[in-house]
């Protein structure tokens, strides 16, 4: 071994927590100081307590509150683009098709699903001048936007 490389060994240093709990261990430090040790760490002691240092608890709680905020935000307005009062109109259905699905009855999105689930496609063909690519353009703009339609015969 060379002579002078090796730090001294102090097989008798102090070890001492912020709670005052103390032990000796083999280091190269004659003292050692810790915030936090083996008696009074939550893990082992089995409380439910945050230590906090400098504010890193409440940063993170800031950050969580905010996360959980856009989360919120984010499935309101998700659930009003899914709303079942959201006009035919707003979802792109041509002006001559609109007008023939409201004199039928069906002016919003609820009333469409509605006569989808009662009688399938074809109670949606039977309205005079709605074919099968209105009610196919219709369906897929329904699916973009998130709605759950029946499933067709």
């Amino acid at each position: 071994m060379k002579e002078g490389i090796h730090p001294k060994w102090f097989p008798e240093a102090r070890v001492i927590c912020a709670c005052g709990n103390t032990w000796t261990t083999g280091a190269t430090v004659p003292e050692i100081r810790t915030d936090i040790c083996s008696a009074c760490h939550p893990f082992y002691t089995g409380e439910q307590r945050i230590v906090d240092t400098e504010g890193q608890v409440d940063r993170f709680l800031k950050r969580l509150q905010f996360r959980d905020n856009l989360r919120a935000e984010a499935e309101a307005r998700a659930a009003a683009l899914t709303s079942p009062n959201v006009p035919l109109s707003e979802i792109g259905v041509p002006k001559r098709q609109l007008d023939l699905l409201n004199e039928n009855g069906i002016q919003v999105v609820g009333d469409f699903i509605a006569k989808l689930q009662e009688g399938g496609d074809n109670a949606i063909l039977e309205i005079p001048g709605v074919g099968r690519k209105v009610l196919a353009d219709i369906k897929k703009a329904l699916r973009t936007r998130g709605y759950e339609l029946p499933k067709s015969e």
